[in-house]
């Protein structure tokens, strides 16, 4: 926000003047306590020892020099141990509503990723069943990751991996299979290890109608088929799901491609080279115990056939050989062990190796009349993503998933997520949107018309503490945005939004915004609320939510 680069430019200034260096670890934030100011620095506090100067006494000449050089700045003064708190003049403020109305949609955007290219890979589930609801919260931190990283200013690509090769995609075909024999007439006994819901029997069925002699075929000859069919046709059931719930992968990355093109072992060859694998009991290691694993990982095994860890590290071999800055991997929890495997390998492919993330998506207990709904794919026991969407509309399955740290468990409370009324938490921000839209409309069928540009004259009637909590609040949506992204941290966002909202129906029960008796007044509200209302809209943008005008 203006406010904290006015404060960031100040203090760099003055660290120059003092010959003092830039501390790493310089925070400029908000104090809890709003009477310590609107910005608060621990400046002195990193660099006292430097200055061969006591903290506070050394914030207290921040603070004077401060106010010399910031004219934007009303008061500035050393406190506790060695802080430096200041508060601004209320035009910093009222210029947030002038950078919105210039900026619009893209107002809370940054350039912190200017020329950083960033691959992120979500969902890559198995073509084996349908998106449940645990893959539905990885889709939804993915793409709003995306977004957040676009909004910071970095080039983002999104990909899927497809698992298209391999043990499960063999059961996938041998269950499909089975189905048909059985349609066809002939006593199966199931297997226990195949896939047991009723997409497969469904996938049978549409299969034998479309090729009635099926069964005629041998084994060896009859599950290729199978597999292939059922794959396209899951696949293209995955698509249609993220693309209802607005996730948007730009590719889709074959595994088997890499298996076919010889890539697989090629990066097996340059980590032998590389001296962190090597050949035991006829198979192929990858040294790990030097990590902390408990064990060394085999990369192909005896019998000459690939592991899923070779083919993945292949695959991240890819991506450093496209040129990324920063590899972004959204997983499921239990692949937790797979991290520090994963980033050693990427260090050993590359003398420059990107920046490696990866963000585990915890369980999500769905809840039906106060109980949990088992979730099996191989079961066929689980709630579909798709189910979830209809159930509850993707606005609020989508707010639900990035309500919370994608690190924490989360139960999703499916009455909750349909309720219309303001203990639902997207309801009560997309309400407070509506409410802005509302009153505009009204305020236009009182003949009050508010200029798509504010006169700074009319601005200044927003003198309430209201109305400086609310300005305070606008202004430090960039900053949000921005260490939302940095963090990979959607949730942020969600929770910024429920606190703007909150600001916003208390200001709304408090004052009268459209007044035909206190014309300026009322425009200068409505400016304030009409900044409120794009902010809104942007920061559920990032969400993947919509703002709708009336509700």
């Amino acid at each position: 926000m203006q406010a904290t680069r006015l404060l960031d430019s100040a203090l760099k200034q003055i660290f120059s003047e003092m010959e003092l260096p830039v501390p790493e670890k310089l925070v400029i934030e908000a104090p809890k306590d709003p009477r310590h100011g609107d910005l608060s620095t621990n400046a002195a506090l990193l660099l006292a020892r430097t200055a061969s100067r006591n903290p506070r006494d050394l914030a207290a000449a921040f603070a004077e020099r401060l106010l010399e050089i910031c004219p934007q700045i009303a008061r500035a003064e050393a406190a506790g141990p060695g802080f430096c708190n200041v508060t601004f003049r209320p035009d910093v403020w009222l210029n947030t509503l002038v950078e919105i109305e210039e900026k619009k949609g893209a107002f809370g955007s940054s350039s912190a990723g200017i020329g950083q290219k960033v691959l992120v890979e979500y969902v890559s589930a198995n073509p084996t069943g349908p998106l449940h609801v645990g893959h539905g919260r990885g889709a939804a931190v993915g793409d709003s990751v995306a977004r957040l990283l676009r909004f910071a200013g970095f080039k983002v690509n999104t990909e899927y991996y497809l698992n298209d090769s391999g043990r499960q995609m063999n059961i996938l075909g041998r269950s499909i299979w089975l189905r048909v024999l059985e349609k066809s007439g002939r006593k199966i006994n199931f297997p226990d290890d195949c896939y047991q819901g009723g997409y497969i029997a469904d996938l049978a069925d549409a299969l034998l109608k479309a090729h009635p002699s099926l069964p005629d075929l041998s084994a060896k000859d009859g599950i290729p088929i199978c597999k292939q069919y059922g794959m396209d046709q899951i696949l293209d059931g995955i698509k249609y799901d993220l693309k209802e719930f607005r996730c948007e992968h730009e590719s889709f990355f074959s595994e088997k491609s890499l298996v076919d093109s010889g890539a697989v072992g090629q990066t097996l060859d340059n980590l032998q080279k590389s001296g962190r694998s090597f050949h035991e009991d006829g198979a192929l290691w990858f040294e790990t115990t030097s990590l902390g694993d408990d064990r060394n990982r085999v990369l192909r095994k005896s019998d000459g056939s690939l592991t899923y860890f070779a083919t993945d590290i292949s695959y991240h071999d890819n991506k450093i050989k496209r040129g990324y800055n920063w590899l972004v991997d959204v997983w499921g929890a239990d692949h937790h062990g797979y991290i520090p495997r994963m980033r050693a390998a990427i260090h050993e492919l590359s003398a420059n190796p990107p920046k490696f993330s990866v963000l585990l998506i915890q369980l999500v207990s769905l809840l039906r009349d106060g109980e949990a709904v088992s979730m099996s794919t191989r079961a066929g026991q689980f709630d579909t993503l798709a189910e979830v969407i209809q159930e509850v509309g993707a606005d609020a399955a989508r707010f639900m998933f990035l309500s919370r740290s994608c690190d924490s468990p989360l139960d999703f409370d499916l009455e909750l997520a349909r309720r219309r009324s303001m203990d639902n938490p997207v309801y009560y921000v997309q309400y407070a949107h509506a409410r802005v839209c509302a009153l505009l409309r009204r305020a236009e069928d009182n003949d009050i018309i508010l200029p798509e540009k504010s006169d700074p004259q009319k601005l200044a009637l927003l003198d309430t503490d209201e109305d400086l909590a609310l300005l305070r609040q606008l202004a430090a949506f960039e900053d949000v945005t921005r260490e939302a992204a940095l963090a990979l941290a959607p949730h942020h966002v969600s929770r910024y939004l429920l606190d703007l909202a909150a600001t916003l129906h208390a200001y709304y029960a408090r004052h009268t915004i459209v007044d035909v008796n206190a014309r300026d007044r009322s425009i200068a509200r409505l400016a304030l609320l009409r900044g409120v209302g794009q902010t809104i809209r942007n920061g559920l943008f990032l969400l993947g939510v919509t703002a709708p005008e009336t509700m």
